[in-house]
């Protein structure tokens, strides 16, 4: 069964019905893993559980605690929410969000720099649509 990225979602083949479907928990795991590179007991290894649980996993006939989530989420290289949320059920805002959770670890230099970018990204895209909105009369200078 293979897998593709569609609008931010992960979907799969259905191979009996030839649709795709929004994948789940189970899904996203083994994709990112195979993704990784690692096979079952790899990644096992990795996070301190045994190959027999991260099968269950796969298979959807357990459920991780929290911890094993957030294991599982650092030896794969994404978010916690990349593996429990279907693309769509967190909006580019929450992306955002989750960004700005990590700046807030950040020294005060480092912050006072991220907080410059923003303001200057938000201050140009103002200006452009200022511009924008000029009527088409007026051609004289800013």
């Amino acid at each position: 069964m293979t897998s593709q990225k569609f609008s931010g979602v992960r979907l799969r083949m259905n191979p009996f019905t030839h649709r795709l479907y929004a994948m789940p928990f189970a899904d996203r795991l083994a994709d990112f893993r195979r993704q990784r590179g690692l096979t079952q007991e790899g990644l096992a290894e990795l996070i301190g559980i045994t190959k027999t649980q991260v099968y269950r996993y796969e298979r959807s006939g357990a459920q991780p605690t929290l911890d094993v989530i957030r294991r599982l989420a650092i030896a794969l290289s994404v978010t916690s929410d990349e593996l429990i949320f279907d693309g769509k059920e967190r909006n580019a805002d929450e992306s955002l969000r989750l960004l700005l959770e990590g700046v807030s670890q950040l020294d005060p230099d480092e912050k006072h720099v991220v907080k410059e970018l923003i303001e200057g990204i938000l201050l140009k895209h103002q200006a452009r649509r200022l511009v924008s909105e000029r009527p088409l009369a007026n051609n004289g200078p800013l």
